[in-house]
């Protein structure tokens, strides 16, 4: 089996479609498969693996969401597309966001695979999607199967553009994050509560909530330090060092973006794991790798959290956009090691139940029947047209 994982973002820059499209990768090759990632890349310094087939290079970021997204521009994609799928003759195409332009669609039109489509964005209102349901509809039409990352994705979109689906989550490199011998960062582990943030600062993600939360924290607390990793720029930082500054905030440590070999030592190093995220999240991955790492967590109590986090089991969820609620969930967990490490022991439990070789699996499973099911429509097809040419071609009696 030939596949193609399609990605409509800025490929490897950091995020949860490129993560996921990564590991689905990683997976199926380590199985036999051969994949290739078609996408758009603005790297040039280090050159891409080797089964990245680069569509462009020119890539500009736009608003989405709460967030920010960084797809291709060029107008050389759509012959490009054309070219490589010719090409490459694909059995599958999988499609992250398939509607997400301009690189998907252009796939999902030219493509003659089985396709598919993963759906992961979520908001809280369908309303774009009702605006612009005639524009998407050719794109949806082309999908022979659909996968909704969680319910409440699949709730969202499926009252626009129903069709076959199947619910596969997200998934975590468990033994990744969960591995014993994983150092701590060595001049954060002096013994001092470390509160860790993982994201970008974008306005969705709720940092901001966070670090008014903190100065409460360090009343109660005040050896505790605030670890803030993520892709972030200075230009995204500056209003937060601005902030910490003018509270007299000298534990708020801004690491920025830290290669994926770094990331669980972070975690590693941490006591407690915060996602204040105001919305917009189809599922807690960050929550996931936290979990398999051993955190308790402190996160918004939204939909694509609830999903994975049960309260006071694997954490604590405090209403969103709450700074007040946010401090006291922190303090309290910080004050209580016993509730700590039984959250920790069943977060572990929860996260390698999300391990991303039984994700494969099931995406893997849905990616036969779907074949199982072109093969079998192909062949009705072929019988349909042999008894047809028996009959116009008979000669009469």
């Amino acid at each position: 089996m030939k596949i193609a994982l399609v990605t409509p973002y800025d490929y490897p820059y950091p995020g949860g479609v490129t993560e996921h499209i990564m590991q689905l990768d990683r997976e199926f090759r380590r199985r036999g498969y051969d994949t290739r990632i078609i996408a758009a890349s603005s790297q040039d310094k280090e050159p891409l693996q080797d089964n990245v087939i680069k569509v462009s290079g020119a890539v500009r970021t736009f608003p989405f969401s709460g967030s920010n997204v960084r797809v291709p521009i060029a107008p050389q994609v759509y012959r490009r597309v054309k070219k490589i799928l010719r090409e490459e003759k694909f059995d599958v195409v999988h499609a992250h966001e398939p509607a997400a332009p301009p690189l998907c669609p252009i796939v999902l039109r030219h493509s003659h695979a089985v396709n598919i489509g993963t759906f992961h964005a979520y908001r809280e209102t369908n309303t774009m999607y009702q605006m612009a349901r005639p524009l998407l509809r050719p794109v949806y039409n082309k999908l022979d199967g659909r996968i909704f990352v969680s319910q409440a994705v699949r709730d969202f979109t499926l009252a626009q553009f129903p069709g076959d689906f199947r619910i596969i989550p997200n998934g975590i490199d468990f033994q990744r994050f969960a591995n014993p011998a994983l150092e701590p960062i060595e001049r954060f582990n002096d013994g001092r509560p470390n509160i860790l943030f993982v994201g970008r600062l974008d306005k969705r993600k709720g940092f901001h909530h966070l670090i008014r939360a903190f100065p409460f924290i360090k009343q109660a607390f005040p050896d505790a330090r605030l670890i803030v990793v993520g892709a972030y720029d200075d230009d995204d930082k500056a209003p937060f060092i601005r902030y910490a500054r003018r509270h007299h905030l000298r534990s708020v440590h801004f690491v920025g973006y830290v290669s994926r070999e770094a990331l669980p030592r972070y975690y590693r190093t941490a006591h407690l794991f915060c996602a204040p995220s105001t919305g917009f999240e189809s599922f807690g991955i960050v929550l996931l790798e936290a979990m398999a790492a051993g955190l308790p967590i402190v996160a918004s109590d939204i939909a694509g959290y609830r999903l994975v986090l049960t309260h006071d089991r694997q954490g604590l969820l405090v209403p969103p956009e709450d700074s007040d609620a946010i401090a006291h969930a922190v303090t309290a967990l910080l004050a209580a090691p016993s509730a700590r490490l039984r959250m920790a022991e069943q977060g572990r439990c929860t996260a390698v139940q999300y391990d991303w070789r039984h994700i494969a699996d099931q995406v893997l499973a849905y990616y036969q029947e779907l074949l199982s099911t072109r093969r079998e429509v192909a062949k009705r097809a072929s019988f349909s047209r042999r008894v047809w040419r028996r009959i116009v071609l008979a000669p009469s009696e």
